[in-house]
């Protein structure tokens, strides 16, 4: 195992996935990106609000979003001394989660493996901010997911 999850649950009585679900998808996730390092990652699901107002302050978005990514500031010349490199703090909604498989016609549980990749390889670095990112990261996603079990999700929407 390559990572280690902290969970932080403030998303009130919807469902989300386990400690468990979630290293074992970001483990996944790490391996298909070549990242074979110790790491740890925050993740925090949250309710509507608190992503509304986190993508208006960090994004400009004042709607909430379903996942956020915030890679740590951690500075490359201490990775010796720890254990455990920070990689960063993933943040999703889970109404914003249910809605979206909903509308999308996807599985619950396949929708949370995608959305927690896809936070994680914006914690590596990677974007879609253009086509050349985009299809890079979609990739990896794709790869990923088909690792775990789940078929290409740009192609069910």
């Amino acid at each position: 195992m390559n990572v280690t999850v902290d969970i932080s649950n403030d998303c009130g009585q919807h469902w989300v996935p386990s400690q468990q679900q979630c290293e074992q998808w970001l483990n996944c996730g790490l391996e298909a990106a070549g990242h074979g390092e110790q790491c740890s990652i925050s993740v925090s699901f949250i309710d509507s609000a608190a992503s509304r107002a986190l993508n208006n302050d960090y994004r400009g978005n004042d709607k909430p979003t379903n996942v956020l990514s915030f890679p740590a500031d951690f500075p490359v010349q201490l990775r010796d001394q720890v254990e455990t490199f920070p990689l960063g703090d993933i943040v999703i909604c889970a109404a914003i989660v249910e809605l979206e498989a909903k509308a999308q016609s996807k599985e619950l549980l396949a929708h949370w493996m995608h959305l927690t990749v896809h936070g994680l390889f914006h914690l590596l670095g990677y974007q879609h901010d253009d086509d050349t990112n985009a299809t890079e990261m979609e990739k990896l996603e794709i790869n990923t997911l088909e690792r775990l079990g789940i078929s290409n999700p740009y192609l069910l929407v």
